[in-house]
């Protein structure tokens, strides 16, 4: 039996690895000698992982949680190792599977490495060159001692050639995160904000900010919203926001008839929203990825992006963070010269799949 470990450290990561576990079970049931062990670190504390989260994926829930949440980098990197050592220990495997670029991804590989059990990376080789940014950190220690190399785009296979691994260590796969987005589209629920708000389809929009340079800043983030507002015409601003941000914008004293912020939403309430949004304002890497795909116009306010391809192939522009830019792209937004979106090689819902076959292949 060909063992494999699967870690996830947050939210999104369970978004990546669901329809790894689905392509694992149907390899199973088709007589492979093949099965998973679903370690979750506990990294990010979320009140809304119960078991109707993993119900929504379609996925067990996991079988060991090690909650490391809180404290600094180093001590949750650290609380990370050594209850993850101690849990593969237990448990030992053929493989230890991470996914993306959280802090857990980083800490189990390289418990894994000191326990000689191999690696494999799901969204292996991107980068934003940013070295600020704590997840740039993770990927480029995770992808030092990594094995075996899952990628989303032709531009990470480069990025991984140049830093010297060797071309049959890299499997051009797609991406994990649109195979649950795909499969879970059929299942959108539309959020409470909709009806409360009578919101109508593509005419409102969606807003994220999360990243410490945007929020942590206030007068960033104020001068940011301030922009938005001011140049959004009449239409609802719906912003889904942390309890922290929410303490910094009442703190600001930010308020606005059209700004409506609301709690964390779910997978399906949040992208119900987005794929029904004129356009979406953002920090975020991943929401680049699901707006690109289902063709709704995206703004990201950073000045760098790991994912490219949703830039020159998707609906997604790269504004910065200097908040005067906003105002040439929303007036592009409303005189409707937004670009479409194409097609992104191997973004087509069979990403798992692939890996899964690569995995007993190499297994053979």
């Amino acid at each position: 039996m060909y063992k494999l470990t699967i870690v996830a450290g947050a939210r999104p990561n369970f978004m990546k690895i669901a329809p790894i576990i689905h392509a694992i079970q149907d390899a199973k049931a088709n007589g492979k000698s093949i099965d998973f062990r679903l370690v979750h670190t506990g990294q990010h504390y979320d009140k809304n992982m119960s078991g109707s989260f993993f119900e929504q994926l379609q996925i067990p829930e996991p079988h060991v949680n090690l909650e490391c949440s809180g404290g600094t980098q180093a001590e949750q990197t650290a609380a990370i190792m050594i209850n993850f050592e101690k849990d593969l220990m237990t448990n030992p495997t053929d493989l230890v599977l991470v996914v993306g670029d959280v802090t857990s991804t980083m800490a189990c590989a390289l418990v894994a490495q000191k326990l000689h059990t191999k690696v494999a990376h799901v969204e292996a080789g991107i980068r934003s060159n940013d070295w600020t940014m704590p997840e740039e950190i993770n990927r480029l220690v995770t992808d030092s001692i990594t094995n075996y190399f899952f990628t989303t785009s032709e531009l990470a296979n480069k990025n991984l050639k140049e830093s010297g691994v060797s071309e049959n260590q890299i499997f051009y796969v797609g991406n994990t995160m649109i195979d649950t987005l795909l499969k879970q589209r059929p299942n959108f629920i539309s959020p409470a904000i909709w009806k409360t708000l009578d919101l109508k389809p593509k005419a409102y929009i969606v807003m994220t900010l999360h990243r410490p340079a945007n929020v942590d800043e206030e007068s960033q983030l104020k001068a940011m919203i301030d922009e938005i507002i001011n140049h959004t015409q009449d239409l609802p601003l719906v912003f889904p926001v942390h309890p922290r941000t929410a303490k910094i914008l009442e703190r600001l004293e930010i308020s606005h008839p059209r700004l409506h912020t609301v709690a964390p939403l779910s997978y399906l309430e949040f992208n119900y929203l987005v794929e029904n949004a004129k356009a979406v304002i953002t920090d975020s890497g991943g929401i680049t990825e699901e707006a690109s795909v289902m063709n709704v116009p995206c703004m990201t306010l950073r000045d760098n992006t790991e994912r490219p391809e949703t830039i020159l192939l998707g609906t997604n522009e790269l504004v910065g963070t200097d908040p005067k830019k906003l105002k040439e792209y929303l007036n592009k937004l409303f005189s409707g010269r937004w670009k479409s979106g194409k097609d992104i090689p191997l973004w087509d819902g069979k990403t798992a799949d692939r890996i899964v076959e690569t995995l007993l292949h190499i297994n053979c």
